[in-house]
């Protein structure tokens, strides 16, 4: 009857067809508060048991299974060997500009030829700008005091980035023109970037033992990612159009490779060089951890002695060689990109001044071979001067700050950290790991299932459940933390352009400056406890969640904000209604990208009282015996990372 009379109703000409019968799902919270729900009733009745929990030096049979062979790989003829190559290398250039060559005094070139070899190689390369940056930093080195970490640091850098781009430039160009080898690659790639550092230092430390050579490896699987990533990228991302026209005129593959690709995708591949050598730096002071060469050493050894300030020089020394080498590669990037386009630099000009500028640069390392005063660098108390008044300036911030940042630390710990940690940690690894499960699935959707069985599943085969699960409740707490701030401070960056140049310079400095050096007063300010790794995550990851926050809202269309002006809305509802709902994909990168920098700092937030997987890594490396519970660990946390990351990026393709 119904059928009867729906058929015989008229249709009017252009009516849109009739819509089908829709199905109301449950909304996603929904069953997330189910599965929260479920499991704090079950928990209620069952804590305490079936924890897995692994405390202090016990071992399980794995970790000493895991323990011994990787002791049983370290030490062969193939190691020695890459050791005693890399230690003839890093030696050689020692003894030529940084430490004395026996007999000599000092080293074979002294820091006066070594500072005109560099300004002079600075204006080759790009620019009498870039020139005098090269001195100035050169000469900061030398004047604080850190003439040989300096370097040092430099030499290890050099030569690990060489060693890099001569393994990762050929893997670039397979991945750029093969897409079965992308495929292959890039889970290796993602792999090495999310381990932890230390992690790979355990590795290096049982086959290389400590020293240059653990330094150089380490920092080379550290540097090899990025510009195997980004100079594949570039020769795969030369137009298809430019391709075809190649093809057209019969080029072989390799013509078209070294003659259209590469030349096209240089400004790329230079980026990558940047950033092979920006990260190559970042592992100096977890390289100076093993004893490796460089300034990494004395900032290690400021913060066994909480002194702020003796950290605080060495650690900005550092980011002025970032700096120094960020804008050396860029501007020599755009000077060759100038010159090809036919710039305005005259090169026959430029050829007489470098050969002009070659006799003063031969005169000042002719010099310092046979003065003193020339080869060492003459010594000052500045260093100490400036590390006293940081240590002032320090104290008397925290002095001024402690009554606050108790109150907030007991708030954040009694509030939040202590109940989260209680469920987490004290459920049965069954109940824990069956609720997890649940979660993924449920917010990440299908795609995130096999991931998510496979992470988990493997973590639990580790032993190490339970600190595993310490780990993720300070993970949560400080992506909740570092989400906050980056709400906060990118919102009012995008709406406000004052406020973007005044933030934005500091948060470039955050990302820049060593962790270890903010770990110390932040380690003054807290003790040595939980709550300081998780305040130094979110100084760590605030900085990237931040910037995100703040494009995505200000990539929002003017016109739709201006839209939403003329209805009358506040601004309140102009934030909550229009621009963050919009922005929704970089509030979900920006989460992202938080999960997995504050997981970066759980190994270094070992050394302040963390515990968990950070300690037992770190103790994995301080005793030999101990290695397998460590790697156990390291892994662990890889899993970890591997499983949130998954889950998160389901859920944003989802969200679009």
């Amino acid at each position: 009857m119904t059928t009867a009379a729906t058929l015989a109703r008229p249709v009017e000409p252009g009516a849109a067809p009739p819509e089908g019968r829709r199905t109301r799902r449950v909304p996603r919270w929904v069953w997330v508060a189910l599965v929260c729900v479920t499991w704090l009733v079950v928990w209620s009745f069952t804590r305490g048991h079936d924890t897995v929990q692994v405390s202090g030096t016990d071992q399980t049979d794995l970790h000493r299974r895991l323990g011994d062979f990787a002791n049983g790989l370290g030490g062969n003829g193939f190691t020695r060997a890459v050791a005693d190559a890399i230690n003839v290398i890093i030696e050689f250039f020692q003894n030529l500009i940084s430490t004395p060559a026996p007999p000599r005094p000092a080293p074979q070139v002294g820091w006066l030829g070594v500072v005109a070899v560099a300004t002079w190689v600075g204006y080759a390369i790009a620019t009498w700008r870039i020139a005098v940056l090269v001195a100035v930093s050169f000469l900061a080195f030398g004047v604080f005091g850190f003439w040989q970490d300096s370097m040092d640091l430099l030499i290890v850098t050099l030569v690990s980035v060489f060693i890099a781009v001569v393994i990762g430039f050929p893997l670039a160009v397979w991945i750029g023109l093969s897409r079965r080898a992308a495929t292959v690659i890039t889970p290796v790639l993602d792999m090495l970037q999310t381990m932890p550092t230390f992690v790979y230092l355990m590795f290096v430390f049982i086959l290389f033992g400590i020293g240059a050579p653990n330094a150089v490896v380490c920092t080379v699987a550290y540097a090899v990612p990025p510009i195997v990533r980004i100079a594949g990228f570039g020769i795969r991302d030369v137009s298809a159009t430019t391709i075809e026209a190649t093809n057209s005129l019969g080029q072989t593959t390799a013509q078209r490779l070294w003659k259209v690709q590469v030349p096209m995708a240089r400004k790329t591949i230079i980026l990558g060089l940047n950033q092979t050598i920006l990260a190559a730096l970042s592992i100096a002071i977890i390289a100076g951890y093993v004893n490796g060469p460089g300034l990494g050493k004395p900032v290690l050894s400021a913060l066994t002695q909480n002194d702020f300030g003796a950290g605080l020089v060495p650690g900005l020394l550092i980011v002025l060689m970032g700096i120094m080498f960020d804008r050396t590669t860029t501007a020599a990037s755009e000077r060759t990109e100038s010159a090809t386009r036919g710039g305005h630099d005259d090169p026959r000009r430029r050829r007489i001044v470098l050969g002009v500028t070659l006799v003063p640069v031969a005169v000042a390392v002719w010099y310092s071979r046979y003065s003193l005063d020339a080869a060492n660098f003459p010594t000052n108390g500045l260093t100490r001067s400036v590390a006293n008044g940081a240590n002032d300036v320090a104290d008397a911030v925290i002095n001024a700050v402690e009554p606050l940042a108790n109150s907030f630390k007991n708030l954040v710990s009694y509030g939040l950290l202590n109940p989260l940690q209680s469920v987490l940690a004290d459920s049965p690894w069954w109940l824990a790991l069956a609720a997890l499960l649940a979660l993924g699935v449920i917010i990440g959707g299908r795609r995130a299932a096999l991931p998510s069985v496979v992470c988990l599943g493997l973590i639990f085969a580790l032993d190490l459940w339970n600190d595993t699960m310490i780990v993720l409740t300070m993970t949560l707490v400080a992506t909740l933390l570092v989400m906050v701030l980056a709400f906060v401070f990118g919102v009012w960056m995008a709406r406000n352009r004052r406020a973007d140049l005044v933030i934005r310079p500091l948060l470039d400095a955050g990302q820049t400056i060593p962790a270890f050096v903010y770990l110390i007063p932040v380690l003054a300010l807290f003790g040595s406890t939980r709550f300081t790794a998780i305040i130094a995550s979110v100084v760590y990851a605030a900085p990237a969640a931040i910037k995100l926050v703040c494009d995505g809202v200000r990539g929002v269309s003017p016109a739709v904000v201006e839209a939403c002006c003329s209805t009358g809305s506040t601004t309140w509802q102009e934030i909550t209604k229009v621009q963050l709902p919009m922005a929704r994909g970089s509030l979900v990168l920006a989460t992202n990208q938080g999960l997995l920098y504050v997981l970066a700092m759980v190994v270094i937030g070992g050394l302040v009282g963390a515990g968990a997987l950070g300690y037992d890594v770190i103790y994995g490396i301080a005793h030999i015996d101990y290695a397998g519970k460590g790697i156990a660990a390291g892994f662990s946390i890889v899993l970890l990372g591997i499983f949130i990351d998954r889950v998160v990026r389901a859920a944003a393709e989802r969200a679009g």
